[in-house]
């Protein structure tokens, strides 16, 4: 699976001095193109980057903004679930029923969709004025 090998290669990369927990996450966009990302702390903790954030910042920087389907994958002892900013942000760029893939290192695997991560999302379209 072409989002999981992404997902797990750049884990690989994330800069985690502090926290010392590695997230790779990546993206597929209708296009079929794969953007990936990894999370960055920083001295200013905890004003890092996550891993979902990272992934949504390259496919936007490639010009896309749509995302089919996505993959989370950290060393944990279960799949971890995207935290409540990157909920919302995943929301904002994919459809309720988008499939998300959770994963572990360790090949333990959670299927499951931004929907039912984040029910009741606030949406772009909840800012429409009648």
């Amino acid at each position: 699976m072409e989002l999981e090998k992404a997902a797990r290669a750049v884990r690989e990369n994330a800069y985690v001095p502090y926290s010392r927990f590695k997230v790779g996450a990546a993206v597929r966009t209708p296009s079929g193109t794969v953007h990936a990302g990894c999370n960055v702390e920083n001295a200013a903790y905890p004003e890092g980057t996550c891993a979902e954030a990272g992934a949504i910042a390259a496919m936007v920087a490639a010009g896309e903004t749509e995302i089919v389907e996505a993959y989370v994958i950290a060393d944990s002892p279960r799949p971890v679930p995207p935290c409540g900013g990157c909920r919302q942000k995943l929301s904002e760029f994919a459809r309720a029923e988008t499939k998300v893939i959770l994963a572990t290192v360790s090949g333990e695997v959670l299927e499951t969709t931004v929907g039912e991560l984040l029910p009741g999302a606030f949406r772009p379209d909840d800012m429409d004025r009648v």
